[in-house]
């Protein structure tokens, strides 16, 4: 047992995999998220075809969430691997990236579910966030707070950790897809394509293969989708989620392996990840990524939270 008396499943071994960036809009505004959409990337595990081998690896199940306090959001403990970030040259939507290893070294604990208006207003109510966000009609309680920034998402985090004694803080973009993927080879959790069954996006559209789905045009509650072998929810759509890393063009040498946040280059300018309810099928795979200025507060951007494990 871990010092939190949760269950941490053994480590896995996630084939390798690679990490590109294609540039979908660089540079220019799209009105409907209101934002800058400086590119997006696809991540695959590539397969031990790369060596000409099979290379073994075993699923984890969901694991026992807990949670450090009534109002705190429940968490998952995300085991420790390693898995190369990036995409294979037929999946939909790559574009030039460059391809670099990451190791996850330590396991670590992510919020089950993006946090919802119900969690943030425990943090107002207590001091620690000052805004108060508009819910656009689509309804508060377990749905996944809007319209917050980078720097808000950053309060919260500090409140939380002032309030348990425990450290939170934002993913960084590798442990982020690294926990979205859950072991998988695909663009997304379930499998080579997606539905609005499945996720909260804009499904008039379909990926590859894919059938058409449903276009809800708002969020949902959180965990109205099924989890993903981690036992986490919501990584395809529903928000967007901010994580710590500074915005870069290209994964560089300069790219961190071991898992940490890249904080070099646009740091006025940060990551999301996940896609929204707004987005079409590609724009919420595993690896897709977007920038925005940390101070942007639009009505698709939402975030969850990892507390480290001692």
């Amino acid at each position: 047992m871990n010092t939190y008396d949760v269950p941490i499943p053994d480590t896995i071994v996630v084939q390798n995999t690679s990490v590109t960036l294609f540039e979908r809009a660089k540079g220019l505004m799209i009105a409907k998220r209101q934002r800058v959409i400086f590119a997006f990337s696809a991540v695959v595990v590539a397969t031990a075809m790369t060596f000409g081998c099979a290379a073994p690896w075993k699923t984890v199940s969901a694991s026992t969430s807990f949670a450090d306090c009534a109002n705190c959001p429940p968490m998952i403990v995300v085991p420790a691997g390693s898995f190369t970030m990036g995409s294979p040259s037929f999946e939909l939507y790559r574009g030039a990236e460059t391809q670099h290893r990451v190791t996850i070294p330590s396991p670590f604990a992510l919020s089950k579910y993006e946090i919802t208006f119900e969690q943030w207003e425990a943090c107002v109510a207590d001091g620690g966030c000052a805004y108060v966000p508009d819910d656009q009609g689509w309804g508060k309680g377990k749905h996944p707070v809007i319209s917050v920034s980078w720097d808000d998402a950053k309060a919260y985090v500090a409140w939380l950790s002032r309030k348990t004694g425990k450290q939170y803080r934002l993913p960084s973009e590798a442990e982020w897809e690294y926990a979205a993927r859950a072991g998988t080879t695909t663009p997304f959790s379930f499998g080579a394509t997606i539905t609005s069954q499945q996720a909260n996006y804009d499904g008039s559209t379909g990926y590859e293969t894919g059938a058409k789905g449903v276009n809800r045009q708002k969020t949902t509650p959180v965990g109205s989708f099924p989890e993903n072998a981690f036992g986490l929810h919501d990584m395809h759509g529903n928000v967007w989620e901010w994580v710590e890393d500074c915005w870069s063009d290209e994964y560089t040498a300069a790219t961190p392996a071991n898992g940490a946040p890249f904080l070099g280059a646009n740091c006025a300018g940060r990551v999301l990840r996940g896609g929204s309810w707004e987005d079409y099928a590609g724009d919420v795979r595993a690896a897709a990524r977007v920038a925005s200025n940390k101070e942007d507060q639009t009505w698709s951007d939402g975030f969850r939270v990892v507390r480290s494990i001692e």
